[in-house]
């Protein structure tokens, strides 16, 4: 799915005392199968904007287009596209609540209409996409799962719904490492096999340089910087004045004299320059 935003501005409290401006003129394209990670210091309008890619919240100007349609419309056709579009909010385990995990994962395609049949098919195939095996934990309860399988559940249950666009805000937060690489991978899984328009809210730059095809840079509401993760992490001083960090690969690949990204990337520009 092709997602345009064009001028989005947004506003809170509007005419009031406390009034905000989360969003300002903010334009960009998502190209169907791109992966875009989305950055930012805490309060710099990162939310709001994926809440509007998800038909969330009413735009106070501009528009958010998904494959040309008017996401703040209506009409059977805007309601179409805006449930083609899945977003996993932080925490999404928190929003478990079945007595067993295919039961869980059920909940959304069986609110779209789907026979029983078709929401035990994709269910299913949503858990193994996110890595767990519905023959081994699908009649399990989600609260006996750990921590990270819990949230891979949670994910499961948006992937149910077979969207097109699939927004995660920061899908890795409160993990541990182990939890925190198992959902890594599996978004690279998703990410490589699914061929969906992926966004991510992120604080992990390191994570941000595996994953991502092109990187937004927000900073008080505005869209400072829009590049491929070279091209953006490349501006190190302004990122830095902004408050935000560089992959560690990178800061490490500075002092060697390098220019790297990732940690493969470090290691194969180490290989190759002391072999």
């Amino acid at each position: 799915m092709l997602i345009e935003v064009k001028n989005l501005s947004h506003i809170y409290g509007q005419g009031l005392a406390f009034e905000s401006v989360a969003l300002s003129d903010v334009s960009f394209t998502a190209a169907e199968g791109e992966f875009v990670a989305i950055i930012g210091h805490t309060g710099s309008g990162k939310s709001t904007l994926v809440q509007h890619i998800n038909g969330l919240l009413k735009a106070t100007s501009g528009t958010v287009l998904a494959d040309g349609i008017d996401l703040s419309g209506k009409g059977k056709e805007v309601m179409d596209k805006r449930h083609r579009i899945g977003m996993v909010f932080q925490y999404p385990e928190y929003q478990l609540f079945e007595e067993t995990v295919i039961k869980d994962v059920c909940f959304a395609p069986k609110n779209q209409g789907l026979s029983e049949e078709e929401c035990i098919d994709s269910a299913r195939r949503a858990l193994e996409i996110v890595g767990i095996d519905p023959d081994v934990k699908g009649e399990m309860s989600p609260f006996a799962l750990s921590g990270g399988e819990r949230r891979r559940v949670a994910i499961a249950g948006v992937i149910a719904m077979r969207p097109e666009v699939l927004i995660l805000d920061e899908p890795m937060a409160g993990l541990d490492p182990k939890g925190h690489n198992d959902i890594l991978n599996m978004i690279q899984r998703i990410a490589d096999d699914e061929k969906l328009t992926i966004f991510l809210v992120s604080h992990n730059m390191d994570d941000v340089a595996v994953l991502a095809d092109r990187v937004l840079v927000m900073n008080r509401g505005k869209l400072a910087m829009n590049g491929t993760v070279a091209e953006v992490f490349s501006r190190g001083d302004e990122l830095k004045e902004m408050g935000l960090s560089l992959p560690h690969a990178s800061e490490i690949a500075g002092k060697l004299g390098l220019s790297a990204f990732t940690i493969d990337e470090l290691a194969d520009k180490i290989y190759k320059e002391w072999q």
